[in-house]
C-alpha cells in the first residue's frame, strides 16, 4: 500500500505542477510530496525489516538492499526538493531562469523520483529497465536545464551512450529469459522466476548474458570504460540533481547488475562475475585517479570522485565476504555524503558565478558553514575517520588483500592519488582570502540546511546503525553474498 501511495503522491505531484500556474504552489506541491514519500518509504524499510520482503502487487516488490535505497531516494529526493526552491530562487533573481523553466524543472525532478522508485522496486527485469531509460530520458532534458551549448552536448552525450548501454542491457536481460518458459505467470517473468529457473540456463549464456548486463547497466552506473558521459553530465546539471544523479542513481543502476549477479552466481561459479567485478572496479579508480589530478572544474572533480567510489563498491561485491557488508555499508555513506557535496557545490556556485577551480577562492571566508560542509563533505567521501567510509575502505582491502594483493596495493596506491589530487583542489578553494567583489555570509539559509542534514546523517550512520537498517543490512549481505 505504501509504495503505491508513494507512486501516486508523485505522479499527482506532476499532474498538479503542469496545471498550477503559481510558482509558489509548485514548490509547496514538491515539498509535501517529498514528505509524504518519505514517511512511506521508512515505512517501506520498516517493513522488510520485520518481514523480508515487501509485496505490493505483483508488479512490485522490495528486498532487503532494495528497501535501503527506497528511504535513502525519499531522504535524499525530499532534501534536494527544498534546497531546489532555494537554489532556483536564486538563479531566477539572477535573471537566468523564469516560471517556464521553474515549471518544468520540479516536473522533470518528480518523474526522476518515481522512475527511480520504480526501477528499485519492479518485481520484473523488464520493467526495471523501462524505468531505468525513463530516468535517462527525464534527467537529460534536466542537465541541458541552462540550455547553454555545453549543457546540449552533455545532454545528448548521457542520452545516447545510456541508451546504446541500456540497449546491450536489455539483451542480457533477454538472454536470461532464454531459462524461464513463456507459459509462466501468462508471460510475466519476475527476479525471482530467474532465480527458480536457474537449472535451465545454459552457462556460456548466462557468462554471456551477465557481461551484456554489466557493460550496459555499468555504463549507467559511471563504470571505466563506460563513464565517459558522467563527468559532462554531472558537471552541467544543475547541483540538486548532481546530487541525486551521483548519489542515488549510480546505486540503483548497480543493484539491478547484482541481481543478475545473484542469478548467474547460481549458474556458473561465482567467480566468474567476482573477477569481472574485480577488472571493472580496478579500472574505475585507475581512470579516475589519473583525470581527478588535473581536473579544472569543481564539480567535475565531484563526478570523477563518483567513478572512484562506485569502482571501490564494485571491488568489495568483487571480493565477496565481509567486503560485501563493507560495499554496501558505502553505498550509503556514499549516497548521503556525495549529495552533500554536490548541494555545497551548487550553493558555491551561486556565490562565485563559476565552476572553474581556479575562480573560486577563500570559501571558507566567503560561505563560513558551506565550505565547512564542503570540506566536511571531501573528508567524508575521502574516507579520513572518523567518517564511515574510512572503515568501509578497509575492510574492503582486508578482504581483498587474502586472495587479490596486487589489486589491493595498486588500488590503496591509486587512491592515495586520488586523495592528493581532491585535497589539492579542495584546498585552494577553502583556504585563501576570498576576491573583493563576493560578499562575505551564507546566501539562504535553506541552501546551507539540507547539506546540513546530509552531512549529519553519514555522521550518525558512521558511529550507529539503527536496528531496522542493522537487520536490512544483514539480510542483504546474506542475500548478496
Amino acid at each position: 500500500m505504501e509504495l503505491l501511495i508513494i507512486i501516486a503522491t508523485l505522479i499527482t505531484t506532476v499532474l498538479a505542477i503542469l496545471v498550477t500556474k503559481r510558482r509558489r504552489l509548485i514548490e509547496i506541491f514538491t515539498i509535501i510530496s517529498g514528505l509524504i514519500v518519505l514517511v512511506c518509504s521508512f515505512l517501506i524499510a520498516l517493513s522488510v525489516a520485520h518481514t523480508g520482503v515487501y509485496t505490493s502487487t505483483i508488479f512490485f516488490s522490495v528486498d532487503a538492499l532494495g528497501a535501503i535505497f527506497v528511504l535513502i531516494i525519499g531522504c535524499i529526493g525530499l532534501t534536494t526538493s527544498i534546497y531546489s526552491v532555494a537554489y532556483l530562487d536564486q538563479e531566477t533573481k539572477k535573471g537566468i531562469v523564469g516560471f517556464t523553466r521553474v515549471k518544468q524543472y520540479f516536473i522533470l525532478l518528480n518523474v526522476f523520483l518515481v522512475a527511480m522508485y520504480l526501477a528499485i522496486t519492479a518485481s520484473s527485469p523488464i520493467f526495471a529497465w523501462i524505468a531505468i531509460e525513463a530516468t535517462t530520458l527525464s534527467t537529460a532534458f534536466l542537465i541541458s536545464f541552462y540550455n547553454k551549448p555545453s549543457a546540449i552536448e552533455g545532454a545528448w552525450k548521457y542520452l545516447i551512450i545510456n541508451s546504446v548501454g541500456l540497449l546491450l542491457g536489455f539483451f542480457g536481460t533477454m538472454l536470461y529469459f532464454t531459462s524461464v518458459p513463456s507459459t509462466i505467470n501468462g508471460g510475466f517473468i519476475g527476479w525471482q522466476d530467474l532465480l527458480n529457473n536457474t537449472a535451465h540456463l545454459d552457462p556460456l549464456v548466462a557468462k554471456m548474458a551477465f557481461v551484456f548486463v554489466l557493460i550496459g547497466y555499468g555504463t549507467k552506473v559511471g563504470l571505466s570504460p563506460m563513464h565517459t558521459w558522467l563527468p559532462d553530465a554531472h558537471s552541467k546539471a544543475p547541483a540538486p540533481i548532481s546530487a541525486l544523479l551521483s548519489g542515488v542513481l549510480l546505486n540503483v543502476a548497480l543493484i539491478i547488475i547484482l541481481r543478475f549477479k545473484v542469478v548467474t552466481d547460481q549458474v556458473v561459479d561465482p567467480a566468474f562475475s567476482q573477477h569481472i567485478l574485480i577488472g571493472f572496479g580496478l579500472l574505475s579508480i585507475f581512470i579516475a585517479a589519473l583525470i581527478i589530478i588535473t581536473q579544472k572544474n569543481y564539480k567535475r572533480l565531484i563526478a570523477y570522485s563518483s567513478i572512484e567510489n562506485m569502482g571501490v563498491i564494485v571491488l568489495g561485491f568483487g571480493f565477496g565476504g565481509i567486503a560485501i557488508l563493507a560495499a554496501i555499508l558505502h553505498m550509503i555513506y556514499n549516497a548521503f555524503a556525495k549529495s552533500a557535496l554536490f548541494l555545497t557545490a551548487g550553493t558555491i556556485f551561486l556565490k562565485y558565478s563559476s565552476t572553474k577551480i581556479v575562480n573560486v577562492v577563500g570559501v571558507l571566508e566567503a560561505l563560513p558553514v558551506t565550505g565547512l560542509l564542503f570540506f566536511a563533505g571531501f573528508l567524508a567521501i575521502s574516507g579520513i575517520p572518523p567518517f564511515g567510509i574510512f572503515f568501509t575502505k578497509f575492510l574492503i582491502f582486508s578482504a581483498g588483500m587474502t586472495e587479490h594483493p596486487l589489486v589491493v596495493v595498486t588500488a590503496l596506491i591509486l587512491i592515495t592519488i586520488l586523495f592528493v589530487g581532491f585535497l589539492a583542489h579542495i584546498s585552494a578553494m577553502a583556504f585563501g582570502k576570498k576576491p573583493a567583489d563576493i560578499k562575505a555570509g551564507e546566501i539562504n539559509i535553506w541552501l546551507v540546511i539540507p547539506p546540513l542534514l546530509l552531512i549529519t546523517i553519514v555522521i550518525g550512520l558512521s558511529f550507529y546503525l539503527p536496528p531496522f537498517l542493522r537487520t536490512l543490512i544483514e539480510t542483504a549481505v546474506l542475500h548478496y553474498s
